[in-house]
């Protein structure tokens, strides 16, 4: 622990420059008041992201020697590896983009869950799953999340109207695709869009003038 005579601070790591004035340090034992380490806690979690991204390139590099070495036909350490990566990147993110609000980690989780899940369906013979199913699927997962979030944040529910404009958006995605001839199952991307839309609909009817209120505000309409 060091004291800064010029700042009259207390810093507790290992530093031996004044973080505000980037003057020499004083040893200093009997100070009272600390400068806390704040960053001490963010620097154990990247630490210990650090430790498991060694770890899981070695496991995976193991694992792609031994699908090398006993090959039957199926690349089994690719999916291993993407969810390895997806456990590395949602653990990274969390920690680097903290202050990033909830709302986007729910959108970046479940878009990576859904990129595993399509590259597993693509190692295990591209059967379209993922695109037919799991991609409207999980879009719905967020809209039934968004509506927990409003029930349980009734104070505030009026902030979750420009996500669930946002979610109609994504939702236009898959019936995009189908239309394209990429899904198949063109009736599940329909019934997502359709519970984006009645989603919206309902909050702005049901929340009345306050829903107004904030689209025109969100807009910047007079």
């Amino acid at each position: 622990m060091s004291k800064c005579r010029q700042c009259q601070v207390i810093v507790r790591d290992d530093t031996q420059i004044c973080p505000l004035c980037n003057c020499v340090l004083d040893t200093d034992d009997q100070v009272e008041n600390k400068y806390p380490d704040i960053w001490a806690k963010n620097h154990v979690l990247k630490l210990l992201i650090r430790i498991y991204l060694f770890v899981a390139i070695v496991t995976e590099g193991l694992l792609v020697a031994l699908n090398y070495i006993y090959f039957d036909g199926l690349y089994w350490s690719v999916i291993v590896g993407v969810i390895l990566a997806y456990i590395y990147l949602t653990l990274a993110y969390t920690v680097s983009y903290s202050s990033a609000g909830y709302r986007m980690k729910i959108i970046v989780g479940v878009a990576g869950a859904v990129l595993l899940l399509f590259v597993v369906d693509h190692v295990l013979g591209n059967n379209g799953w993922s695109m037919n199913y799991v991609l409207p699927a999980a879009l719905m997962a967020v809209d039934v999340t968004v509506l927990f979030l409003i029930i349980f944040n009734r104070k505030n529910w009026q902030s979750y109207l420009s996500f669930e404009i946002a979610m109609i958006f994504f939702s236009l995605i898959p019936v995009i695709l189908s239309w394209e001839g990429v899904i198949r199952a063109r009736q599940l991307s329909y019934v997502a869009l359709a519970v984006a839309v009645c989603m919206f609909l309902g909050t702005v009817i049901i929340g009345g003038r306050r829903a107004t209120t904030e689209l025109k505000r969100r807009f910047h309409i007079k």
